[in-house]
C-alpha cells in the first residue's frame, strides 16, 4: 500500500512558479486537458494536477474544475512530468516536453483508473498565501483559521481584512454597511442578521471580496459584494461532518452536514440547531440646554436569547455528462426572547425623578427558500448555459410587553403598553446566463434576470389605562411594499500576454410601490440606469499583479429604513423609517497591487467612491421630548481610502498577517435646518498571529482596532478587542477540538456622542460581553473539501 498525503487548499490555484533562470528569451507555454473516469466516462472534478521537474520537485499545482478540465499557464521550456492524483483512483503520470516554440499544449482526455491507493505522505502544494487577486475580486482561502473552526460564517468574516461583523449581525466593508452578502453568488436568507451563525465555518471554502463588481452581479451595494463560497461534495458514497459547540454565556450549537453520492444522483442535507444567550449593557448621559435645561442618566441591561433550527436538503441529478438538474429546499426557523430593563434618572440640578421600564419581547420567524438550477455544458470547453429559479417566503411575529414604574420621588405604576409587529414576504427570482468562450482566450458572458418582491408589515401599539386596551398614540397601520427589478447584462473578457481585461454593461429597471391602509405613505417610484464596469489586471513578472477597476453601483434603501413605524421599548430615543428615501448612486474607482515573495505577500489598495444622494441619519428632539433618529438623503458624499495588507511566513510554524486602513469622506447636504457639510478621516487595523505547536495543535490570536469616526452630528470613539484560540487534531485527524474566545478583554465598547442645537447625548454600547466556546468537529471522511454541499453556482466563478 502506497501512502501519500495531499495538502491542498481547495480552489486555490497557487503553487511555486517555474523558474526562468537560464531560459533567456524563450517564451512560456500553457498546457490543458480533461481528466475522465476511464470506466464511466465521467469527469473527475477537483483532482490534483501536479507539474514536476526532472528531479521530481513540484513546480506548480492546480485542480480540475467541475467539468474535469485544467489549465496551467507560464511553463518555460523544459522536460516535465505531469502527475494527477485523486483519492480512490490510481495516480496518472505522463512525461511532458515544452519547447521554445510551444505556445499551447493540449493533452486532450486523460483517463484515470479507479483503485484503492491511499494518499498519505507527499506534499503537493505547501501552505502558500491565503490571498488571490483576480481581475474583479480578492479571494481569501479558508484553511487554518483556529478562531473560526468552531465558529460560524460571522467568525470567518470578522477575520477578513476590511470586513467587520457587528454584534447584531450587520456586515461592514471598509466601514460602510451598504454591502451585499451572497452565498455561492446568490442572495440567500442565510446572510440575514444572525442567521449566518448557522453556517458552520468548516463548510466554507473561500470568501470573495468584490469591491468593484463586474456586470454579472446585481448593481446593489455601493461598498461592494461579499460572496461566501461553500465547499463542494465530490466523493462517492456517504460523507459528512458533525459539529458540537458549548459556550459561555450559553451558546450551544449542533450541526450535521451529510452527503450521499452514487451514480447520477447526489443527495445532500444540512441540519442545525442553536441555543444562545447574549448580554448587553448600554449607558447614556443626556443633557438638554436652553429654557428647559435638564439632564438624564439611563442604564439599559439587555438579555437576549436566540433559538434556531435549520434544515437544508436537496439533490443533484446528473442527466448525462452535459446536463445537470438541481432541486433544494431551505428552511430556517428562529425564536428570540429578549428582556430589557431601563433605569432613568431625571433632573435639573439633582435627581428629580426616576423611572424603570421593563420589557419582554418574543419573536418567531420562519424563512423558507425553494431553489432549482439547470446547467448545460457543451463540447466546447468552458461554454455553459444555466437557468435558475428561486422562491423565498418568510413571515415573522413579534410582540413587546412593557411595564413602567415611577420609582422616585413616589413609587407609582404607569400604564402598561404592548405592541405587535407582523411581517411577511414573497420573492420570486428567475435568471438565465450563458458563457461562450472563443479560441483567442476571450469569453463573452450575458444574462437576464427578473425579480418580484412583495412585503407586508403590520404594527400596532396599545395602552391599558383601565380594564381595556386602547390604541396608543394612533399607532395602528399596515404597510405594503412591492418591488420589481428587471435586468440584463453582457461582459467581455480577454487576455493579451500578462494583460487581462473585463468590460461589461448592466441595465436595471426598478419599480417600487409603497402603500398603507391609512393612505398616509402611498408612494410609487420608477427608475432605470445603465451600470458600466471596467476591470483590468496586469501580471508584472513573477509574483506581481496590478489591478484597476471602475464600477457604477446603486444603493436601494433597506426595508427597515422605509418603515415609518418605531418600537416603543425606549420612550426617550426611537428610530423611525422614512418612506420618502430615494436610491443613491456611486461611482467606484480602485487601484490594487498584489506582490508575492516566497514568504511574504503585500497587497496595497487605493480607492475612491463618489456618491449622489447618500443615505445618512438625522437625530432631532420632538415636541414630546423624545429623540427621534431617521434616515434621509444627503446631496453627495465622496469617500477615499488606502488599505495595506500583508502576510508573512518567516518559518514553517509561524504565520503573521496584518491590515491597516486609512479612509475619509466629505459630505454635503442640508436637512431640517441642520448643515451636514462635514469632512472626516479615520483608520482601522488588525494583527493576526498563528503558531503551529507540537502534538498536532495550533494557537491563534487576533487583535482588532477601530479608530474614531465623526459626521455632522455624531462622534464615535476608538475601540479595540482581542480574540484568541487553541485547537488540536484528534482521532487520526478526523476530529478537531477547539477552544476560542472573542472580545476576551470585554473591551469592545462603542462610545458615541450626538450633538444637536440644544442637546448632547453621550452613549456607551457594550453589545456582547466576552464569549468563550469549546467545540468538537468530526469528519466522516478525512479529506477536507469533500464533505460539504455547495448550492449550484450557475455561471458564478
Amino acid at each position: 500500500m502506497i501512502g501519500i498525503t495531499t495538502y491542498i487548499y481547495p480552489f486555490a490555484l497557487y503553487g511555486q512558479q517555474p523558474s526562468t533562470a537560464g531560459q533567456g528569451h524563450l517564451g512560456k507555454s500553457a498546457i490543458s486537458g480533461k481528466v475522465m473516469n476511464e470506466k464511466r466516462r465521467e469527469p473527475v472534478i477537483y483532482a490534483s494536477v501536479i507539474i514536476k521537474d526532472s528531479a521530481g520537485k513540484t513546480i506548480v499545482a492546480s485542480l480540475t474544475d467541475q467539468n474535469g478540465y485544467f489549465k496551467i499557464d507560464s511553463l518555460p521550456p523544459a522536460n516535465y512530468v505531469l502527475e494527477i492524483i485523486y483519492m480512490g483512483y490510481q495516480p496518472y503520470t505522463q512525461p511532458l516536453t515544452v519547447t521554445g516554440i510551444t505556445a499551447k499544449l493540449e493533452l486532450g482526455t486523460l483517463p484515470m483508473k479507479e483503485g484503492t491507493v491511499s494518499l498519505n505522505e507527499v506534499v503537493v502544494a505547501g501552505e502558500k498565501s491565503d490571498l488571490e487577486l483576480r481581475p474583479d475580486k480578492k479571494v481569501y482561502l479558508i484553511g487554518k483559521d483556529i478562531l473560526s473552526q468552531g465558529g460560524s460564517a460571522g467568525d470567518i468574516l470578522n477575520g477578513i481584512p476590511s470586513v467587520a461583523v457587528e454584534p447584531g449581525g450587520a456586515v461592514r466593508l471598509r466601514g460602510n454597511s451598504n454591502v451585499t452578502v451572497l452565498i455561492n453568488g446568490r442572495r440567500s436568507g442565510l446572510t440575514s442578521g444572525n442567521v449566518m451563525t448557522q453556517i458552520p465555518a468548516a463548510s466554507i471554502a473561500k470568501i470573495e471580496i468584490i469591491t468593484s463588481p463586474s456586470a454579472r452581479y446585481d448593481a446593489a451595494g455601493s461598498a461592494g459584494i461579499i460572496n461566501i463560497v461553500l465547499k463542494k461534495n465530490i466523493k462517492e458514497g456517504l460523507s459528512g461532518q458533525a459539529r458540537l459547540v458549548l459556550g459561555v454565556p450559553n451558546d450551544y450549537n449542533l450541526n450535521a452536514n451529510l452527503n450521499y453520492k452514487t451514480g447520477k444522483l447526489n443527495l445532500f442535507a444540512t441540519l442545525g440547531g442553536r441555543y444562545s444567550d447574549y448580554v448587553g449593557l448600554y449607558t447614556t448621559k443626556q443633557t438638554t440646554t436652553g429654557i428647559a435645561a435638564a439632564s438624564l442618566s439611563k442604564v439599559q441591561h439587555e438579555n437576549r436569547h436566540d433559538d434556531g433550527r435549520l434544515v437544508y436538503f436537496g439533490g443533484d441529478y446528473f442527466i448525462n455528462p452535459r446536463n445537470t438538474f438541481t432541486l433544494a429546499f431551505f428552511r430556517n426557523a428562529t425564536k428570540d426572547i429578549d428582556g430589557t430593563t431601563l433605569d432613568y434618572d431625571f433632573g435639573s440640578t439633582g435627581i428629580d425623578s426616576g423611572i424603570t421600564r421593563k420589557g419582554r419581547s418574543r419573536e418567531v420567524r420562519s424563512y423558507n427558500q425553494l431553489e432549482s438550477n439547470y446547467t448545460r455544458t457543451f463540447d466546447k470547453e468552458g461554454k455553459k448555459f444555466t437557468i435558475d429559479l428561486q422562491y423565498d417566503f418568510w413571515n415573522s411575529n413579534k410582540t413587546w410587553d412593557l411595564s413602567t414604574r415611577k420609582t422616585f420621588p413616589v413609587v407609582t405604576d404607569l400604564y402598561p403598553i404592548r405592541t405587535v409587529a407582523i411581517g411577511a414576504s414573497k420573492d420570486l427570482v428567475v435568471q438565465s446566463d450563458i458563457v461562450n468562450p472563443f479560441k483567442n482566450k476571450s469569453m463573452l458572458e450575458s444574462g437576464i434576470k427578473g425579480e418580484n418582491r412583495s412585503v407586508s408589515s403590520y404594527f400596532r401599539a396599545e395602552q391599558r389605562p383601565d380594564k381595556d386596551w386602547v390604541t396608543f398614540d394612533n399607532i395602528d397601520n399596515k404597510l405594503h411594499y412591492n418591488e420589481r427589478i428587471w435586468s440584463a447584462y453582457a461582459q467581455y473578457r480577454s487576455k493579451a500576454g500578462g494583460f487581462n481585461y473585463l468590460l461589461g454593461l448592466r441595465y436595471e429597471w426598478t419599480q417600487i410601490g409603497i402603500r398603507d391602509k391609512g393612505g398616509i405613505f402611498n408612494k410609487e417610484k420608477y427608475y432605470g440606469r445603465i451600470f458600466p464596469t471596467i476591470n483590468l489586471s496586469y501580471a508584472m513578472g513573477k509574483g506581481s499583479t496590478l489591478q484597476m477597476s471602475y464600477a457604477k453601483r446603486i444603493n436601494r434603501p433597506e426595508l427597515w429604513y422605509l418603515y415609518p413605524f418605531n418600537e416603543l421599548t425606549d420612550f426617550n430615543t426611537q428610530f423611525v423609517g422614512n418612506p420618502d428615501l430615494n436610491p443613491s448612486y456611486t461611482n467606484v474607482i480602485e487601484l490594487a497591487l498584489l506582490r508575492q515573495w516566497d514568504k511574504f505577500t503585500f497587497n496595497p489598495t487605493v480607492y475612491a467612491h463618489f456618491t449622489t444622494a447618500p443615505i445618512e441619519q438625522y437625530t432631532y428632539h420632538n415636541d414630546k421630548g423624545t429623540f427621534i433618529t431617521m434616515p434621509f438623503n444627503l446631496d453627495k458624499e465622496n469617500r477615499y481610502g488606502v488599505e495595506l495588507s500583508a502576510i508573512y511566513d518567516p518559518v514553517e510554524w509561524l504565520n503573521l498577517n496584518g491590515q491597516l486602513g486609512v479612509y475619509g469622506f466629505r459630505q454635503k447636504g442640508y436637512y431640517k435646518e441642520t448643515d451636514f457639510d462635514f469632512t472626516n478621516t479615520s483608520w482601522n487595523g488588525r494583527i493576526n498571529i498563528r503558531v503551529k505547536l507540537p502534538w498536532r495543535s495550533a494557537f491563534q490570536a487576533r487583535y482588532d482596532l477601530q479608530g474614531p469616526g465623526n459626521n455632522a452630528q455624531r462622534h464615535t470613539s476608538a475601540y479595540h478587542y482581542l480574540s484568541s484560540g487553541l485547537s488540536k487534531n484528534v482521532l487520526n485527524d478526523k476530529g478537531t477540538l477547539t477552544l476560542d474566545g472573542t472580545n476576551v478583554l470585554n473591551s469592545r465598547k462603542i462610545r458615541s456622542v450626538v450633538t444637536g442645537e440644544n442637546y448632547i447625548i453621550d452613549q456607551t454600547d457594550n453589545f456582547n460581553a466576552a464569549r468563550f466556546r469549546l467545540s468538537f468537529s468530526y469528519k466522516f471522511t478525512g479529506k477536507e473539501g469533500q464533505v460539504f454541499r455547495s448550492r449550484k453556482e450557475g455561471n458564478r466563478d
